[in-house]
């Protein structure tokens, strides 16, 4: 089997069916029986590897020519389960190696040690870690949230609060390589989704009534084999100006999102945090969360 050609317009059927057996067996990544696939594989560059004889796609490689934040070209490589260990994986990171730009980055998700083996034939290490952490709500203990003076909570209202929410992620994330580069198309595009929900979008304002800092929750619906096949919430987002920091207003954020999520019944909250963001690692293992999963980015 050869990889086809890269292309800009690529199989969405076959990507589908592709992504899709991968959730089966993996419980990720999250897409949909049918409209756009998940914004990770929008645009950029699309590479299939078929079998010679059915033409049936085997595998699937996603590379993002705009890049994160820092320039970075950004690769998602999936092989269908029944065809992984077969060298499937190798073809195709092989070619994603000769056609990315220098200095791209491939994601692992789940740390999985085949893509550690075909990182290493590559050369390729680990660049970053991305730690899902997890936590039970079942006697989690999640006080009610204390604002400093002046300072108010509130929920998004759709077509009201868009560029107030965008300005302060742009402050609080300037480090980050992905959430830092969120517009307000993006945002829109996210408001879209069946998911998105307004409810629990949270927004802090200032005495003068200014947003200073959000916490957006998401839930989950149930992925068989995955938490238990319950739907789980999560902490989506939580961003707080960098010049209101040093009150307390993320944990306070952090705590009205947590137990808005325990109201809905939810017994399960996961969360996505930089593995070598000391601070916030210890502010969640305060409130409860473990360590799930890892996602890891390889790059030269």
């Amino acid at each position: 089997m050869e990889p086809a050609d890269w292309t800009n317009e690529p199989d969405l059927e076959a990507i589908r069916a592709i992504l899709l057996a991968a959730k089966a067996a993996d419980g990720r990544p999250e897409v949909a029986e049918s409209g756009p696939l998940p914004r990770e594989f929008e645009g950029g560059l699309h590479l299939l590897e078929r079998e010679a004889a059915s033409q049936r796609a085997v595998g699937y490689v996603h590379l993002d020519t705009e890049g994160d934040s820092y320039g970075r070209q950004i690769a998602e490589l999936v092989v269908h389960p029944e065809h992984r260990r077969h060298g499937v994986g190798t073809a195709l990171a092989r070619a994603l190696d000769e056609r990315a730009a220098e200095g791209y980055r491939a994601w692992s998700h789940g740390d999985h040690p085949g893509a550690a083996a075909v990182a290493a034939k590559l050369g390729l290490e680990r660049r970053r870690e991305l730690l899902i952490l997890h936590v039970d709500v079942e006697g989690a203990d999640w006080p009610e949230p204390v604002l400093r003076e002046g300072v108010k909570l509130r929920t998004f209202v759709p077509g009201q609060d868009e560029q107030a929410m965008i300005d302060v992620n742009a402050r609080a994330f300037d480090w980050h390589p992905e959430q830092g580069a969120l517009t307000v198309e993006d945002l829109l595009d996210e408001e879209r989704q069946d998911w998105f929900d307004p409810a629990g979008f949270f927004l802090a304002e200032n005495a003068d009534g200014e947003v200073v800092g959000f916490h957006w929750t998401k839930v989950h619906e149930p992925v068989p084999g995955r938490f238990g096949g319950e739907p789980v919430g999560e902490v989506y987002v939580v961003g707080v100006n960098p010049a209101t920091q040093g009150g307390g207003l993320g944990k306070a954020l952090t705590l009205a999102g947590l137990r808005y999520l325990r109201g809905r019944g939810l017994r399960q909250v996961i969360l996505y945090v930089e593995g070598d963001n000391a601070p916030a690692l210890a502010v969640y293992g305060k409130l409860g969360f473990t360590r799930f999963e890892t996602d890891v980015q390889y790059g030269k």
